[in-house]
């Protein structure tokens, strides 16, 4: 059969980016609560099925990342929704605490196997140095996830409860995820051990791509900046409602508030996209960073008008997401570009499987200002991280 065209490959990672996004990371936003609720456990305990789950999708990253270079994307991507589905069908059935845990520890390899970092290897592997441009037009879909299955997910619990809302979200991986994974996405042969990097990517790797100690550096410094990014999108992202309920909004205004961060994000990856290509992908980190800052501060500090906020860090979100495939590919070169996304995934997914659980804790103990405060620090320190990358990611010789 023909290889399905660049632009079907896009759509496919498209909506099974935004159901799995949907029905793993972003479910205990919705869905904390009313476990807790019926239950009688803590939030934290609740939130830590997320955590587990996201420490074991950062141990098996570097796996999936190898895996993805030696045979591609798609059994990768076929064996995640399987396990994703698996997962929520099992949780929507626990009934005791190491059930519920399970289940995210199912989940955890799903979410390891099928988010971005594995659609961005995927992405790599298929089309090597000219992967930017498709990267970039998948975090336009992906950004939809939280404004589609927020809602979706509040509805689903309204009317069947949360236990009825993860059963049809494994519905969905199973009935429609599973099927796009398996049958449209195109395979690749294994690589042989011979192959080299002009063979597998058609181009070697680029000019200016790092090498020695500076490559080393660089490394170090853009896993330092994806963690720090990684922990404020994980801390926001699943205690967004809680941060506005606290400045007395309902949870009814506070989800359609925070759906604004969705619109923010894909808003701005438009204007990546459409300009990207005239500049280096470190000046999209720069401004990254700097927006999360921006809107992180101003939820800090009161700032009355929330739309903005969030605006704010909707943007520097969505293009932190698009620096996150495109900038190691730039800096490194497309050859083992896979296995180089899964060495960076496991620090930042380490780092996210414990923010849920201490965000919620901080917010018990002091309060959303204080974990807001600490989230302000870390924002303020990524932007210092960037400066040092930007420095010594410079051609040599340049001024």
């Amino acid at each position: 059969m023909p290889k399905p065209s660049p632009e079907v490959v896009i759509a496919t990672l498209g909506i099974t980016q935004i159901l799995a996004w949907g029905s793993s990371f972003y479910l205990p936003a919705v869905l904390a609560r009313p476990v807790a609720a019926d239950t009688g456990w803590s939030l934290g305990w609740v939130v830590g099925g997320l955590s587990l789950g996201l420490l074991v999708a950062g141990l098996v990253a570097p796996r999936v990342g190898r895996t993805i270079d030696a045979r591609g994307g798609r059994p990768v991507l076929t064996a995640s929704s399987i396990l994703l589905g698996s997962g929520l069908a099992t949780l929507a059935l626990a009934h005791s605490r190491p059930v519920y845990l399970m289940a995210w520890l199912v989940m955890g390899i799903g979410m390891g196997a099928g988010l971005y970092d594995a659609a961005f290897a995927t992405l790599g592997r298929l089309y090597g140095k000219d992967a930017r441009r498709a990267i970039t037009t998948l975090t336009l879909w992906g950004g939809f996830a939280s404004t589609v299955c927020w809602p979706l997910s509040a509805w689903l619990v309204e009317h069947f409860g949360w236990r009825g809302a993860c059963a049809v979200y494994a519905a969905i991986q199973i009935l429609i995820s599973l099927p796009l994974h398996a049958f449209v996405l195109p395979s690749i042969g294994t690589v042989r051990p011979d192959a080299k990097p002009s063979e597998e990517t058609h181009e070697g790797p680029a000019p200016q791509t790092l090498t020695g100690s500076r490559r080393n550096r660089a490394f170090l410094l853009l896993a330092t900046v994806l963690t720090l990014g990684a922990v404020t999108a994980s801390m926001i992202g699943v205690h967004l409602l809680t941060f506005l309920q606290a400045r007395g909004l309902d949870l009814a205004a506070a989800v359609a508030l925070g759906a604004l961060v969705g619109p923010s994000q894909v808003g701005a990856r438009v204007v990546e996209m459409a300009f990207g290509r005239h500049y280096h992908p470190i000046w999209t980190l720069v401004a990254s960073v700097v927006l999360v800052a921006g809107g992180v501060i101003l939820l800090a500090t009161g700032f009355p008008i929330l739309a903005f906020a969030l605006a704010l860090y909707g943007a520097g979100n969505g293009i932190g997401s698009i620096a996150k495939g495109t900038l190691p590919l730039a800096l490194f070169g497309p050859f083992g570009y896979a296995s180089l996304m899964g060495k960076l995934a496991m620090p930042s997914l380490l780092a996210q499987a414990l923010s849920p659980s201490l965000g919620a804790i901080l917010i018990e103990w002091s309060g959303p200002g204080a974990a807001l405060v600490l989230l302000t620090g870390m924002a303020g320190l990524n932007i210092v991280c960037v400066g040092l990358l930007w420095i010594g990611s410079r051609p040599t010789g340049q001024k």
